[in-house]
């Protein structure tokens, strides 16, 4: 094997897909919208549809995690005053009429179909899988099928890019990522470190989302690298077992 088949779910952007293509693999990504540079290895759809395509890698970079991660458990007891963007347009609606029962309740539906989502994807039939996401709340975790606390927490600046933005990864039949260009942060207070910030720093707006979801080209490149080149070893050596038992 020379080339993986990877699917890389969740993304617009087109960053960890280019990074892959850029080592050679066949490489497509997929989201309910279209990618952001007009590629025609895109698939707008849910990726729960394509999980059974016969992937050698799936790396899901940016799936719905308001629901699931520490900052959104307060929302779970005290619901919004406007509706949350995943609402139906009907719930949204009627959001300012609704009690503080009826909202809660589509609050937990919102963290039921999120952690159905991450479920269907970390159990993938894929050997190798990647999914990036905040660490969860008790709540999402009980909800993961066969659940396992990231493998990793990492930043931009490990890997030449500056900027502030932890990502973990949750990753099964994958290794961490190392480090491949750690920078010096700058001290707080300073103009510098108000640029590295950027991403917690954005005013709220309708793309705000874009912004802070895109994955960092540092990072990006490191995946493709490492976990490309892990699995084609991992490939390579199961085939030499094979051939010497045949």
């Amino acid at each position: 094997m020379t080339e993986l088949r990877v699917l890389v779910g969740c993304e617009t952007s087109g960053v960890v897909r280019r990074a892959f293509a850029a080592c050679g693999h066949d490489v497509w990504s997929c989201d309910i919208l279209p990618a952001e540079d007009g590629s025609n290895r895109h698939i707008v759809c849910d990726i729960r549809d394509i999980l059974d395509d016969g992937w050698d890698l799936l790396a899901v970079m940016h799936p719905p995690c308001t629901r699931l991660c520490n900052s959104g458990v307060r929302w779970l007891s005290g619901p919004p005053k406007n509706a949350p963007n995943e609402a139906t347009l009907a719930e949204k609606q009627a959001w300012p009429v609704l009690s503080v029962a009826e909202r809660r309740a589509i609050m937990w539906r919102l963290l039921d179909e999120g952690a159905a989502l991450f479920s269907a994807c970390w159990n993938a039939p894929v050997d190798r899988v990647a999914i990036e996401n905040p660490v969860m709340h008790r709540h999402a975790k009980e909800r993961i099928v066969n659940y396992q606390k990231p493998a990793q927490t990492v930043q931009p600046w490990w890997f030449g890019n500056r900027a502030f933005k932890a990502t973990s990864f949750y990753l099964r039949g994958l290794p961490p990522l190392t480090e491949t260009d750690r920078l010096d942060p700058p001290k707080p207070g300073t103009d510098e470190h108000k640029k590295w910030s950027i991403v917690h720093r954005a005013s709220p707006r309708p793309d705000r989302w874009r912004l802070r979801s895109r994955t960092y080209p540092g990072i990006a490149g490191a995946m493709a690298d490492q976990w490309g080149g892990a699995a084609l070893s991992a490939a390579a050596a199961l085939n030499d077992v094979l051939e010497v038992a045949s």
